[in-house]
């Protein structure tokens, strides 16, 4: 007999484990959710401050002691993280490993202490994923002004729903600021009023749009917002909700603390106390410049966000197809001739794949998709050396729902999709295996020669097959080259770039 309160055995076989990994400036975060049907049920949380921006130097190298902290926290996340698959787990890195320059000695000494990919994530990316985070969690729908201010860079986003609209980062954050402006450890007026005036310097420039753009309620996310706001009820403020007069008066009682060491705010914890005040500095310059009359404060933020995210069915529409046909429309793409390179990819794709190692990630697969129908956005700006232009564009546009690696790699694919095949040119990636990228590489080339007249020609008619090195491309109808001298001239030029770059291309017809 079924218990009342049972859950039925169908549902229980979709329950899953995921787990989100925020990889902050400050402070490293965990979450861990199970999958229940339609909910998304939190089950830990864990936070780890490692001060990782701390370890800057002025090279914006990182120190020895600032990645073992890191690594010393992901060893306690690996732990808990032990027996998820690889697809449940995903890891953000921001500002501090955006800007290092050993950023890629500290991913991959990670990934031997917790083995699952790390996402470098541009900032507007994370204040996307920010937003996603508080929209779902917060009740309200109204359109909404997102701040969440970070040790190494501050993000303000308005959107509406689950939509984001307006979405910046900026480089100002408490643990940086506290370096810059309160490194004397002297909490006095002269301190605050430097470091106010660069925060406001620095939105000088978006103040103007996001009060053009309006907005009825605006948020407070993370840690910086939520020790503000335990501040503020330490000192009579039961509400916590965050004005510009509380914020004077905050600044008053910190002012009259004289040192950071000597700050007693009930609530706040001492490892929190050498970034308040620059995070209160930063927070009324935001108020100020944005004329916010109140701040309330969300529990939602990135982790959340890229948790909510990893779901489809908690995805509210397809964020990366939509950023790629807004890009392609844009740039007036000719999407008839980008949808035959597309088919073709497709098409090939599915011809080799079991002799590749692509089928081992499905990503790439997509990643090539998006590359097809963008490969040709430099021909907005010139013909001449458009596949580097197409290179530039990729690489510098904003293109919410990619990380920085899978914006790169499309861009990549674009540099690459034509021309003379200079590889020693090419990035190394962390997520991906350089031969699935050059697999990829040949691919959209072959796709792109074919369609050179840029005609329909028909992708079910061509087959491609990899025996040992050697990619060998045939037609089901050898008579079709009789009145295709421009294929077989491009084709045959593309051969020649595959062997001064040490490929091997067998043709349909024999060249001499």
């Amino acid at each position: 007999m079924k218990q009342p309160n049972s859950i039925p055995s169908s549902e229980a076989a979709l329950e899953k484990d995921i787990a989100a990994i925020d990889l902050g400036s400050n402070s490293f975060h965990m979450v861990v959710a199970k999958v229940v049907g339609q909910d998304l049920q939190i089950v830990s949380r864990h936070k780890q401050r490692v001060k990782l921006a701390s370890g800057l130097d002025e090279h914006n190298l990182l120190s020895e002691e600032s990645m073992q902290r890191g690594l010393d926290c992901l060893a306690m996340f690996a732990e808990r993280l032990e027996g998820f698959k690889i697809n449940n787990v995903r890891m953000v890195a921001t500002h501090t490993l955006r800007i290092a320059k050993n950023a890629n000695e500290f991913i991959q000494r990670a990934q031997q202490v917790l083995p699952f990919p790390i996402e470098l994530i541009p900032g507007e990316e994370e204040a996307r994923l920010i937003y996603l985070g508080v929209a779902h969690t917060q009740p309200v729908s109204k359109n909404k002004l997102v701040i969440d201010i970070g040790g190494g860079s501050t993000e303000l986003i308005i959107g509406e729903g689950f939509d984001s609209e307006l979405v910046n980062s900026q480089q100002m954050g408490c643990v940086s600021y506290a370096h810059r402006y309160f490194s004397d450890q002297k909490l006095n007026s002269k301190n605050f009023t430097h470091a106010n005036l660069a925060a406001q310097r620095e939105l000088e420039f978006l103040a103007k749009q996001y009060k053009q753009r309006g907005w009825e309620l605006a948020l407070g996310s993370s840690g910086t917002v939520k020790a503000i706001r335990e501040c503020l009820i330490s000192l009579g403020y039961e509400d916590g909700i965050v004005t510009p007069k509380r914020l004077k008066k905050l600044v008053t009682h910190l002012c009259e603390c004289k040192r950071v060491d000597k700050i007693a705010i009930k609530g706040i914890l001492e490892e929190r106390l050498s970034v308040l005040a620059p995070g209160v500095a930063i927070l009324q310059a935001i108020l100020q410049s944005l004329d916010i009359d109140e701040l309330h404060y969300s529990p939602g933020a990135l982790r959340e966000g890229v948790m909510y995210e990893m779901e489809k069915k908690f995805t509210h529409s397809d964020i990366r197809m939509r950023t790629a046909e807004n890009l392609a429309l844009k740039h007036r793409i000719d999407v008839e001739q980008a949808n035959r390179v597309r088919a073709h990819s497709k098409h090939f794709l599915k011809q080799v794949i079991s002799e590749t190692d692509l089928e081992k990630n499905s990503e790439l697969v997509k990643l090539l998709n998006w590359a097809a129908l963008l490969h040709e956005v430099g021909l907005s700006l010139s013909y001449r050396g458009y596949h580097r232009h197409s290179h530039y564009l990729l690489q510098h546009t904003n293109m919410p729902g990619f990380n920085s690696e899978q914006q790169r790699l499309i861009a990549t694919l674009a540099r690459y999709q034509r021309k003379a095949l200079k590889l020693h040119e090419m990035q190394d990636f962390s997520l991906y295996a350089k031969n699935n990228i050059l697999d990829l590489i040949k691919i959209l080339r072959l796709a792109i020669v074919i369609n050179v007249s840029r005609n329909d020609a028909k992708a079910n008619l061509w087959q491609l097959t990899i025996k040992g090195g050697e990619w060998i491309l045939s037609h089901s109808t050898p008579e079709y080259f009789a009145d295709n001298s421009l294929l077989i001239s491009g084709l045959e030029q593309e051969q020649l770039y595959w062997k001064n770059a040490g490929w091997t291309l067998t043709l349909p017809f024999h060249n001499e």
